[in-house]
């Protein structure tokens, strides 16, 4: 051997020393720990979890470019279950940010449990990420600034409601809503919709979660309406089961000229609407609606793997995780307060397209589907058919709070 060919494999031997402790450098990178705290045990809205954490799973491989890591940080993942129950929920949350030492949380499901655990992530310091809880209180005034909102919310839900509705001084509208966060907030929203339109809310109907009996709900709202003239309509909130829009349906609210409205539902549901054709409403997404390149992979991919379309909790979960990687990737130091910074006011992708988080309250800006009910023999749902993408900016959503 030469000496010539001596150096070069000293040389050689240096290089792939050097690339080998790189390596090891980049495979000792402190993790980006993220806990997922949904309930998962408990309660009908467990699919809604279970969706969510798939599509936060897949947003994060998009976003990532399949690597689950950003700027070499490997993205570590902690799930606990809030079983529904706001006390477990908070002390779930404190345990991810004390014990588990999470960078940001993302959750939960109910909008009752979720409202409890702000002041959580409030004590800590810590971020968390509303998704897919509903509420319009999540981001009001008891809300905090370590608090960001992927999902819509309540004014989103119902004043693309009302646009689907389109309404008038010839419109009369009872509401039924669930008693709690989500329905009691949603109903609020939709009336302040519908000031200034002329229409009117002659009724407003609160039932217990859970409830499968709807009959005397019904009959108050039949009573209300029946006499009026013009359009008489019975607008449906509920996010639970019970299938409030198949039995008041089945009560013939049509003999007294009454229409009923709802916003969408997800996959498992939507084969009930199959009774109600040409319905008109608004809902936060359905996979056929939205022409982007997120959504493409998004609606190919869970096709392939799961034999499914995506549903509308799975879009959500997505964009949590577009978020998250989005602030990871812009932010100058993983840490909370430089994370506030960069996410004030971020647009980020998503399924649905653009969104952005408004400075001062931190909800996600987004944009809605105004649908219209279609029966196709051949699909086991009915097809809520766009009829437009009703756009962030056609909707005046209330501030929640200042920061």
């Amino acid at each position: 051997m030469t000496i010539t060919k001596r150096a070069l494999l000293r040389a050689s031997l240096a290089l792939g020393l050097s690339a080998g402790l790189a390596g090891a450098a980049l495979a000792q990178e402190d993790p980006i720990k993220i806990a997922l705290i949904h309930g998962m045990s408990g309660s009908s809205f467990e699919v809604f979890s279970k969706q969510s954490h798939t599509g936060f799973e897949m947003g994060l491989e998009y976003a990532t470019g399949g690597t689950m890591a950003v700027k070499g940080h490997p993205i570590e993942l902690i799930y606990k279950d809030t079983q529904f129950k706001p006390d477990v929920a908070r002390a779930a949350l404190a345990e991810a940010y004390g014990d588990d030492d999470v960078l940001i949380a993302v959750g939960g499901t109910s909008s009752g449990v979720t409202l409890g655990m702000l002041p959580i992530a409030e004590e800590y310091e810590r971020l968390l990420i509303v998704e897919p809880a509903v509420a319009d209180s999540l981001t009001g005034p008891d809300s905090n600034r370590y608090v960001f909102k992927t999902s819509r919310n309540s004014s989103m839900d119902m004043q693309a409601q009302a646009l689907a509705l389109k309404p008038d001084a010839d419109l009369h509208v009872a509401t039924l809503a669930e008693d709690y966060a989500f329905g009691r907030d949603g109903i609020t929203a939709f009336k302040a919709a519908l000031d200034g339109s002329g229409a009117e809310v002659v009724t407003e109907e609160y039932v217990p979660q859970g409830t499968t009996d709807f009959t005397a709900a019904a009959e108050r709202m039949f009573n209300a309406l029946k006499d009026l003239d013009g359009r008489k309509v019975i607008m449906i909130y509920v996010a639970g089961g019970g299938d409030p829009m198949g039995k008041i349906k089945a009560m013939e609210p049509e003999r007294f000229g009454i229409e009923i409205s709802t916003g969408g539902h997800i996959l498992p549901v939507l084969p009930t609407y199959k009774r109600v054709p040409g319905m008109e409403g608004a809902v936060y997404y359905y996979y056929e609606a939205f022409d982007n390149d997120v959504n493409k992979w998004l609606v190919e991919e869970h096709q392939k793997r799961f034999g499914t379309p995506p549903d509308f909790f799975t879009a959500g979960g997505m964009s949590a995780a577009m978020a998250i990687v989005k602030a990871l990737e812009t932010t100058e130091e993983f840490e909370t307060e430089a994370l506030i910074a960069a996410m004030e006011g971020m647009s980020f992708d998503t399924p649905k397209g653009p969104m952005t988080f408004r400075p001062e309250d931190h909800q996600a800006l987004q944009s809605m589907l105004h649908f219209k009910i279609r029966v196709d023999e051949d699909v086991d749902w009915a097809i809520p058919e766009k009829v437009r993408i009703i756009e962030a900016d056609e909707m005046d959503i209330p501030l929640g709070r200042k920061n």
